[in-house]
């Protein structure tokens, strides 16, 4: 990324940054001046430790959680998050107890679905929500919808990143906000305003990072 504009910002834990480029980005569902670069804290494991410490304090004390649904390539985090709700030694209504992570498959129309030896670890459990960031929500809504399908009870909603407080009447939880930086904008893609002043797209942004453009 060095052709853009990036900065890195401190958290309370030293092991635990947010690293972002400033641009004219496009995901699948929006258009927004920062990428939000999340690849270190889903791959490096004393980042995903230091993200799963930081969204445990949530919930230790009053929230059941039987499985992790891991979404967007959370699984490092998601196997951290389940190991820090099921320590004995802290004060937590998942002590002593042993907590499913699990990944859904997508089928071509985007729909979320869990395999028949899945099914069990979702059918009557209490669900967590792990997600790398929420700011359309249509992923996550997706996610919601397939729980409650599948039997499974919504219980919480994790995220590195959100703009969003809450989802289908769930909180969402992260570790960034908005708040982080006051400039964060996103808009639906027809309504960008940067696209109306002629501003070419500088990459394209998914879950497993970015591609930037050759702009000329």
């Amino acid at each position: 990324m060095s052709e853009l504009l990036t900065a890195k910002y401190e958290t309370k834990r030293k092991n635990l940054y947010l690293r972002v480029a400033m641009g004219h980005f496009a995901t699948a569902n929006s258009h927004t001046n920062y990428y939000i670069d999340v690849v270190a804290q889903k791959s490096r494991m004393t980042e995903a430790r230091a993200v799963a410490e930081e969204l445990s304090s949530y919930y230790y004390a009053n929230t059941i959680v039987d499985t992790i649904l891991c979404l967007d390539g959370t699984e490092v985090i998601g196997a951290c998050f389940a190991d820090e709700l099921s320590k004995a030694e802290i004060i937590s209504m998942n002590a002593h107890k042993s907590i499913y992570v699990v990944t859904p498959e997508t089928t071509r129309g985007n729909q979320l679905l869990f395999r028949d030896n899945i099914v069990p670890m979702i059918n009557g459990k209490n669900v967590m929500i792990l997600a790398v960031s929420v700011s359309s929500g249509k992923t996550v809504e997706a996610a919601v919808e397939a729980v409650k399908y599948y039997g499974g009870i919504v219980t919480g909603i994790s995220a590195i990143f959100s703009t969003a407080k809450e989802c289908e009447g769930v909180p969402i939880h992260s570790v960034f906000d908005p708040n982080d930086f006051e400039e964060y904008r996103s808009y639906p893609a027809r309504e960008c305003p940067m696209c109306k002043e002629g501003r070419k797209i500088d990459g394209l942004v998914n879950c497993h990072g970015i591609s930037l453009l050759n702009n000329f």
